[in-house]
């Protein structure tokens, strides 16, 4: 059986064109919703994904609004609402040394360098200069942990394993 990478999930609808709204999933937006990429939609209503092919994309508050082709009003797109956008694992772009899909990174379990448990990387957040893992400890208020050299120390994507060197106010 094939794999697939969530790349977004489609959560509304906008207007009455076609156009539905899209929580990006994707470390690369422009790829992924470029016109002429395929992504296939997994819904719970349907048995098989649903091949998709972006026709226009463009970013719309924390949102990316996408048309398809073959689907062009509110009536050919309402029935994906809820469904989870995808790509082929084939598809996902080679990354250099020190690169990360959100999906490798996701569920991970982040430890300190000195071998103490904090949690697992539940979100990754894009404010601006660097993301932000977002690390759900067991108990108590969840972490956010910069990605950057000084914290982040090391990542094994195999074993969904992170250690990272907590700088001063950062628990």
């Amino acid at each position: 059986m094939e794999e697939f990478f969530t790349v977004g999930k489609l959560v509304n609808t906008h207007g009455i064109r076609g156009e539905v709204r899209v929580v990006s999933e994707t470390d690369f937006p422009e790829d992924r919703y470029k016109k002429g990429s395929v992504l296939y939609l997994f819904h719970p209503a349907m048995k098989d994904p649903v091949p998709l092919t972006v026709m226009s994309a463009r970013q719309h508050k924390n949102f990316y609004l996408l048309t398809f082709k073959d689907h062009p009003s509110i009536q050919h797109v309402e029935k994906y609402k809820g469904g989870l956008l995808k790509v082929k694992a084939e598809d996902r772009k080679p990354l250099s040394e020190g690169e990360f899909y959100f999906q490798d990174i996701l569920g991970s379990e982040v430890f300190t360098e000195e071998g103490r448990r904090l949690g697992v990387v539940k979100e990754i957040l894009q404010p601006g200069a660097n993301d932000v893992w977002v690390v759900k400890q067991d108990k108590g208020k969840d972490i956010l942990l910069p990605y950057i050299d000084d914290v982040v120390k090391q990542v094994d994507v195999n074993n969904k394993k992170i250690t990272v060197h907590l700088l001063e106010g950062l628990v």
